[in-house]
């Protein structure tokens, strides 16, 4: 398969992408886009990238996979924000991209997110009208994850955590840079962690099952208010038209793509909206496991040549 990396402009930085192209490709002709959003502290190597990217180039799209502003190779700075807001918009700019390529068809634009991507994409596309089909693999509400206890604790105290070490950093002290997920498998086990989602994604990220090293499962702590106060599906009922195809696993665990796909599918006002359930498979298997990635994959690459 033919990549390319690439870069393009956000409001103040350049992002840096892959392009992933068919493998009969021909410049003279136009293709249907898809852009392919990484996880939360993830990165375009990883499952947007190498296995969902590849597979649908390998498919007949062009495919742009980028890092998230102010993660992987992506130009801003401080590093490992995690903010919706700007997660969200980075879209707007990659679709600005695609618009100046010769090859792009573009009244045929989609966008496929995993996990927080998937989140960060059906959020998107309620806005930006570019986006004519939307795929969530596993897709998470990350604002309702931090409020549900991801991000240590109670709304209130959390948000009382972060003004305390913001004032702390003007007044001076030391960025403080947190990691999602611990050190390994067994440090997890070990401080009583049972949560199917954390220990496997501590297993894709910590080895050498999906480690990759703009992957750094890291976020500012004192930029996570803005998180805290986001809602994916806010106004999903009025401004989410487009078709929709949502990916999940059965086995459920504390991340709540579960959930999720169930709320987003029956509040979504789209007219074509399907939820695809994976039975016997976790979150983490839709990131890189042969067997469930192919069965999402079975409905996804007809969806998009369906809907572009």
């Amino acid at each position: 398969m033919n990549t390319k990396k690439i870069t393009f402009k956000n409001i103040a930085w350049d992002n840096a992408g892959i392009l992933l192209f068919p493998s009969d490709f021909d410049d003279k002709k136009k293709y249907p886009a898809i852009i392919s959003m990484h996880p939360i502290g993830s990165c375009k190597e990883q499952t947007a990238g190498n296995v969902y990217g590849k597979a649908l180039a390998e498919a007949g799209f062009v495919v742009l996979a980028f890092d998230a502003s102010f993660q992987g190779e992506s130009e801003g700075s401080p590093r490992y924000i995690e903010n919706p807001l700007l997660r969200t918009e980075d879209v707007r700019y990659a679709i600005d991209y695609l618009e100046t390529l010769p090859y792009v068809d573009t009244d045929k634009i989609g966008i496929l997110g995993v996990c927080g991507g998937g989140g960060y994409s059906l959020n998107i596309a309620m806005t930006e009208r570019r986006i004519k089909a939307v795929v969530s693999i596993t897709g998470v509400n990350f604002g309702r994850l931090l409020r549900d206890g991801f991000a240590g604790g109670s709304p209130m105290e959390v948000l009382g955590n972060v003004t305390k070490q913001r004032s702390a950093e003007v007044a001076g002290a030391a960025l403080l840079t947190i990691n999602m997920l611990p050190d390994s498998v067994h440090a997890g086990k070990e401080a009583g962690i049972k949560d199917i989602d954390i220990l496997e994604a501590t297993d894709y990220y910590k080895t050498s099952r999906g480690q990759a090293p703009g992957g750094a499962t890291n976020a500012v702590y004192s930029n996570m208010a803005a998180g805290m106060g986001w809602d994916a599906f806010h106004l999903s009922e009025t401004l989410l038209t487009q078709p929709i195809l949502v990916v999940i696993g059965d086995k459920p665990g504390g991340f709540g793509a579960y959930r999720d796909g169930f709320e987003i599918v029956r509040r979504a006002a789209s007219a074509k909206k399907e939820l695809v359930i994976i039975e016997g498979y976790s979150h983490y298997d839709l990131y890189d496991q042969p067997e469930p990635v192919q069965q999402a994959l079975e409905k996804v690459i007809p969806f998009f040549r369906e809907n572009l």
